[in-house]
């Protein structure tokens, strides 16, 4: 991550990070719930990406871990983890489109969560220039 010049990260990025730590916690709660607990998630009508639920919840989980290592090199300044972060953050926001049916509140938190991820990151510059 770049340092500005008193050496200090910038505000909207360490609260992207903290945001993509939240997420990934939030995919992990998600993940075990299911994984402990078939009968907590209940949908309406027949999606079409309907899955088994221990399938969704070994995605939410490891998404969810990887989502939170990610989080925490962006949170201790590590240049390596700005592309991840973007990435991770996309494949969270799709994760959470594809889970919406099941609990659309969360879905949309966690979306909201990664959409800023993404925007902090991609506006601070330096992801595009490692791309």
């Amino acid at each position: 991550m770049s340092q500005t010049s008193n050496d200090q990260t910038p505000g909207s990025l360490t609260f992207a990070a903290m945001l993509m730590i939240l997420a990934g916690t939030f995919h992990l709660v998600q993940g075990l719930v299911a994984l402990v607990n078939d009968d907590f998630y209940v949908t309406g009508q027949e999606y079409i990406f309907r899955f088994d639920l221990t399938t969704w919840g070994w995605i939410h989980l490891l998404a969810g871990v990887a989502v939170v290592l990610v989080g925490i090199g962006l949170v201790r300044g590590a240049d390596w983890a700005e592309v991840p972060t973007v990435i991770l953050a996309g494949v969270s926001v799709l994760a959470s489109f594809l889970w919406m049916p099941y609990y659309p509140i969360w879905s949309l938190t966690v979306i909201a969560f990664d959409v800023f991820v993404i925007w902090a990151l991609v506006s601070h510059g330096r992801v595009l220039a490692q791309v």
